[in-house]
């Protein structure tokens, strides 16, 4: 096991790897901007390291000031979290040859999942089904680019190779609009990502979003820890997630699972890891994996008891996975709601001092956030200021412990989308189960037709 650790993140993720490594006996390093210098974990911290001004292309995006704090500081491997560098092949690169572990897959492996039509190529030789679209790029030949949006069949999506987060990509309906939008998207692409690479896939009417989560060694062992629906979306953005998915059959999971699992092993997969499907009429169709940990990991520990942090770890030092396939089981449901510093309902960011911050507690309930009393949240990165996660026995009673952990939480001093989740909690359609990525967008313009 590492003696030292560094984090080279921010917020509720930088407390949640440092809570990881304290539990390990780990020493901890903490970069941080100069607007985060307050941050809780920055004080819990073993040693922190300043490494630039609050913008994040200067700070955690910032390749040799974290490498330079890892040196400094003696830390022998590196935790990137989500986002910022944590899906950056080169930095991962980087960073091994440097003389440190990078906690997460190998940089090749990265490259091969980050390229949207690289991961379909291994996902389809390793038997998983992925949504019907092109062989590949798309050609520059207009004509045959008709050609396979006609044998795909409308409507069709056309994505950018090296997208992600929701950008890079456009619906098409005819065949009028097709080559305006495949030549609009590439242009986006160029810009967005330095790749002007686009494919294109079946634009699927109502699916859902059904993701499995997979842990592998060195050694490949691979297993999968159940699956999770994050279905409820706005602009492609995750706002609840929850563990298990309703009403999708055991078995069509196990089958899904154990192909994932399987990928893991041909790949040579390291770490943490997600595979993201549309699913829709029984059917899963993947659509991209993330190699790191997830914004919402905690649903899966809490249905599993595996902390997929403290995995992480051990991978990344080189110990095998401590358990098979059949040693996983599953019990109760979970849901996360993120909870966000913005209007609940504009979505307008709400930056600014917290004037009064009380977290709701409870059988069941979990709450990751790095917030406190008299914390600024800064304007400069993501919204999000924790999450928010009820387990129960059952998704009744998970749902229920939700609605009164989301009345009992209370932030004052700046906008929360706390409303919204209160609302989203009492929502038939979402008690229900089974929601489509396109529900809480139709719900929200329906709303706005009223108010006009």
């Amino acid at each position: 096991m590492f003696d030292k650790i560094l984090i080279a993140n921010r917020g509720e993720i930088a407390l949640r790897i440092q809570r990881a490594c304290r539990e390990l006996g780990v020493k901890t390093v903490v970069v941080h901007s100069e607007a985060d210098r307050e941050a809780k974990y920055v004080k819990l911290a073993d040693e922190s390291v300043c490494i630039g001004p609050a913008p994040s292309a200067q700070s955690y995006l910032n390749v040799p000031a974290i490498i330079s704090a890892a040196e400094v500081t003696d830390a022998q491997a590196i935790h990137p979290g989500y986002g910022f560098l944590s899906e950056n092949a080169d930095f991962a690169e980087r960073v091994e040859k440097s003389g440190f572990v990078f906690i997460g897959p190998r940089p090749e492996t990265i490259r091969l999942m980050g390229d949207k039509v690289s991961a379909k190529d291994a996902m389809k030789a390793a038997g998983v089904p992925c949504v019907p679209g092109s062989e590949g790029a798309l050609p520059e030949d207009p004509k045959e680019i008709i050609r396979i949006a006609k044998s795909v069949g409308y409507p069709v999506i056309i994505k950018a190779a090296g997208g992600g987060g929701g950008r890079g990509m456009r619906v098409v309906h005819t065949e009028a609009a097709l080559l305006n939008a495949v030549n609009m998207t590439r242009q986006e692409a160029q810009t967005a990502f330095g790749n002007p690479m686009v494919y294109m896939e079946k634009f699927l009417e109502n699916p859902r979003h059904v993701e499995i989560q997979v842990l592998a060694d060195s050694y490949r062992n691979a297993v999968y820890l159940g699956e999770r629906d994050c279905s409820m979306q706005r602009r492609h953005q995750k706002v609840i997630e929850e563990a298990p998915a309703p009403h999708i059959a055991p078995r069509y999971i196990s089958r899904i699972g154990d192909r994932c699992a399987d990928a893991c092993r041909r790949i040579n997969y390291r770490g943490a890891g997600t595979f993201e499907f549309l699913y829709e009429n029984g059917e899963f169709y993947f659509i991209e994996m993330n190699t790191r940990v997830q914004v919402e990991h905690p649903v899966t520990e809490a249905i599993t008891g595996v902390d997929i942090l403290q995995e992480q770890i051990r991978i990344a030092a080189g110990e095998k996975l401590r358990f098979r396939q059949k040693d996983i089981a599953f019990k109760g449901h979970a849901i996360e709601c993120r909870i966000n510093a913005e209007d609940p309902f504009t979505f307008v960011p709400s930056p600014g001092k917290i004037t009064f911050w009380h977290p709701p507690g409870g059988p069941g309930i979990r709450v990751d956030s790095h917030v406190y009393d008299g914390y600024t949240v800064p304007p400069h990165y993501d919204s999000m200021i924790g999450k928010l996660i009820a387990y129960g026995d059952t998704r009744e009673q998970a749902i229920r412990r939700m609605r009164i952990a989301l009345s009992e939480m209370s932030v004052e001093g700046i906008k929360t989308n706390i409303a919204l989740h209160q609302e989203l909690m009492m929502d038939a359609n979402f008690v229900k189960g089974g929601t489509s990525i396109h529900y809480l967008e139709h719900k929200l313009a329906a709303k706005d037709e009223v108010k006009k």
